[in-house]
């Protein structure tokens, strides 16, 4: 399969949706963003990349840093970690507060703002370091030493964080939250600052595509764990838009508000697409567009 002459047409049959959608205007550092660019990557499991548009400018990952924070626990925690989180769709909106008041604080999934919060504070009592230990995958995951956080976004984030921070206090009412609660918010807003490409996405993200061994070969995840973070992708990983995006794609994905998704497709690569136009949901208009010309185009689906 040609995959450069794949990626090469994806990006002219999705030029005429580029720009539309807006910006996540409600993180300032974002929103001065230009809605019109676009990259697509796709790194194989045997290490070979493709890469076509604006597939090597960093972006805000926001919310895909959240598969990765989940898989760093679950290698750790295993099963112990859903006590915890669920792993059901929300329903509701990725910030929503409604669901902890009747479910005791117990957040629905792990993708939703509350679950990754969290999946932080685990990652802080395991490691010590939440935000250093995700920085420090994701360089030898991508093969960029340069991964970093972007502190303006961070400062941003932090300063409009209001509803997060509630959520995280809401839980630690419940005693689902062991740290402090102004220390997990820090690294979680510090960890949706990190600012990758797609190239270096595509590649991060291959683990899951191999079934949980990294790239150098040692194994994160089991292979049932690795299928874990796979299901809860499709079901739960691009807000209160999981069915359609599993209608219109067909793969695991996780989505950010920063304009970015990541897809896996089991046994063969990790595609990562970015455009900063969203839909109302919150997800890339121009990347769902991508992802869905690509299945339909290869047939590559895991269904």
């Amino acid at each position: 399969m040609d995959y450069q002459e794949l990626l090469n047409q994806v990006l002219e049959e999705v030029r005429p949706v580029l720009g539309q959608g807006k910006v996540a205007s409600y993180i300032p550092a974002l929103a001065r963003v230009d809605p019109g660019q676009f990259g697509m990557a796709l790194a194989t499991v045997d290490g070979e990349l493709f890469g076509v548009g604006d597939w090597r400018t960093p972006f805000s990952i926001q919310s895909i840093s959240k598969v990765f924070t989940l898989a760093l626990v679950l290698a750790r925690d295993g099963d112990a970690l859903w006590r915890r989180v669920g792993k059901e769709p929300s329903g509701n909106p990725f910030n929503s507060l409604v669901q902890l008041e009747y479910e005791h604080g117990i957040p629905r999934n792990p993708f939703i703002n509350a679950g990754a919060l969290v999946i932080t504070d685990r990652l802080s009592s395991l490691t010590g370091d939440a935000r250093g230990v995700l920085r420090e995958f994701l360089r030898a995951e991508s093969g960029n030493p340069s991964v970093d956080f972007d502190p303006v976004v961070a400062a941003s984030e932090a300063e409009h964080g209001h509803r997060n921070a509630a959520l995280a206090h809401f839980m630690a009412g419940y005693g689902n939250i062991e740290n402090p609660v102004p220390n997990v918010l820090e690294h979680y807003f510090w960890q949706c600052s990190l600012a990758m490409s797609c190239a270096d996405l595509a590649r991060a993200c291959g683990f899951l595509a191999r079934h949980g061994r990294r790239v150098s070969g040692e194994r994160l995840l089991t292979r049932s764990q690795a299928k874990q973070v796979n299901a809860i992708m499709l079901t739960c990983g691009t807000y209160d838009a999981a069915g359609e995006f599993a209608y219109r794609v067909g793969l695991p994905g996780k989505s950010g508000v920063g304009g970015g998704i990541v897809a896996i497709i089991p046994n063969r690569c990790g595609l990562c697409v970015w455009s900063p136009g969203l839909d109302a949901r919150g997800n890339s208009v121009a990347g769902v567009e991508a992802l869905d010309r690509f299945t339909t185009l290869t047939g590559l689906s895991v269904f």
